[in-house]
């Protein structure tokens, strides 16, 4: 095949258009806080993008204890393994906040990534950045105090450090999430917090919603 018959093949991408409307190959659906996008052991068929909204990524084992392994912001693609032949769901997708969710088809998916470079671009970009964060929680993990550990999830969790505006005021999560997220008991995350709110790092709403305030990056710069 020639090079000029390849790039005819090419699709022009335009990441507003693409993600802003639906067809029957991927389909926009609002969720709302609680409800689950696709449950563990359900068959993968699709990869995921969120429009707007924060979504919760957790598995349970045989014994049924339960883990949250990411949570997954606004811009962000889930559910990909289904790329890589994975049969069927390695893990449970929960609304954490009421969201907007499109679906795009596994099918189409791979046939957009090989014929449209700039979508492949954004993906593998998101890829990258994915492991990157999955890098420096595995150090965090090793080498941090569990104190530093739960301000660093707060202000991930705040999306303090990306692009736009952060929201300060973060997605209702309960101790004993946090604390599977940063590997510590309730306890703990009860008495950080209480430290963070006295120290004027996290204050909380009316509706018992956390919310933080940049100054709680001191915890991460204290030695």
């Amino acid at each position: 095949m020639s090079a000029a018959v390849t790039a005819k093949k090419r699709v022009r991408f335009d990441s507003k258009i693409f993600f802003a409307t639906g067809n029957s190959n991927r389909r926009i659906a609002a969720y709302t806080s609680g409800q689950t996008i696709f449950a563990q052991g359900e068959r993968s068929k699709a990869v995921f993008y969120i429009q707007q909204g924060k979504v919760k990524l957790n598995v349970v084992s045989k014994t049924g204890k339960e883990a949250t392994i990411a949570i997954v912001n606004e811009g962000d693609f889930f559910g990909e393994g289904c790329l890589t032949g994975q049969p069927h769901r390695l893990c449970s997708a929960t609304a954490m906040t009421d969201c907007s969710v499109m679906r795009i088809e596994k099918k189409f998916m791979a046939r957009a990534l090989r014929q449209a470079s700039e979508f492949a671009n954004l993906f593998v970009a998101y890829l990258l950045a994915r492991n990157i964060r999955y890098e420096a929680d595995l150090v965090d993990q090793l080498f941090n105090s569990s104190e530093k550990r739960l301000a660093r999830m707060l202000l991930l969790l705040a999306n303090f450090g990306k692009e736009g505006k952060p929201e300060t005021v973060i997605p209702k999560i309960s101790q004993e999430a946090l604390a599977e997220m940063v590997g510590t008991t309730r306890s703990r995350v009860n008495f950080f917090m209480n430290k963070f709110r006295a120290m004027g790092f996290v204050s909380y709403n009316g509706r018992g919603r956390v919310r933080v305030h940049s100054s709680l990056i001191n915890i991460l710069l204290h030695d």
